[in-house]
């Protein structure tokens, strides 16, 4: 039997205060990003990460640093989530509709605000951005894996099929993430639908 902490002592382990303040500024950076977007101010975030104003600037070079970081930093996550297991024994189909069938899950999430890769690419509108340099590399590999995927499920044409994918996915993605639509399956239809043109069956 498990004795639990007095709530004193569990409040103090899961305190923020713990973690290195480079971490606790990724952190914060993370949730106030994906809740209120980039455009949060320095002093916003150094409040909500518990961090001086000159620490933040002794481990980033400003806030854009601290935007390309956050990003790389939750990239192996997000792909953890979002991708099969690569050991997985499944049809390259079926790899595929898994990232769908993913997006679909945590779309139905009231506080899912859409891709994070998009949503900054969106907000900086500048592709020399150092954000928008990581977001694109990983949007870059999403793609590849489709197309990898479709080229093994003999799709007609593979790189056009990773487009009209990672097309829909990140339509999918930004209309449930502004709540401009309930998926309820659509996303995973219209990866199938278009599937099925290129000629990947099961």
């Amino acid at each position: 039997m498990t004795t639990a902490k007095p709530a004193s002592d569990t409040a103090s382990a899961a305190s923020p205060a713990k973690a290195p303040p480079r971490e606790r500024l990724l952190d914060a950076a993370a949730e106030l990003f994906e809740r209120e977007g980039v455009g949060v101010g320095t002093d916003a975030l150094c409040r909500a990460a518990g961090v001086s104003k000159r620490s933040m600037y002794q481990l980033f070079a400003g806030k854009d640093e601290i935007i390309a970081a956050s990003l790389e930093r939750r990239a192996p996550v997000l792909s953890a989530f979002l991708l099969p297991p690569p050991d997985e024994p499944a049809s390259p189909r079926e790899r595929m509709l898994y990232v769908f069938r993913r997006l679909e899950e945590v779309a139905q999430d009231p506080g899912y605000r859409g891709c994070p890769y998009v949503s900054t690419l969106v907000e900086l509108k500048d592709p020399e951005h150092p954000a928008s340099v990581v977001a694109l590399r990983h949007k870059g590999g999403l793609a590849a894996f489709f197309r990898a995927e479709a080229e093994r499920g003999g799709a007609a044409d593979p790189a056009l099929l990773a487009r009209q994918l990672t097309l829909v996915y990140d339509g999918a993605a930004t209309r449930a993430g502004t709540g401009a639509e309930r998926l309820d399956g659509l996303a995973l239809a219209t990866a199938g639908a278009l599937m099925d043109a290129a000629g990947v069956g099961e």
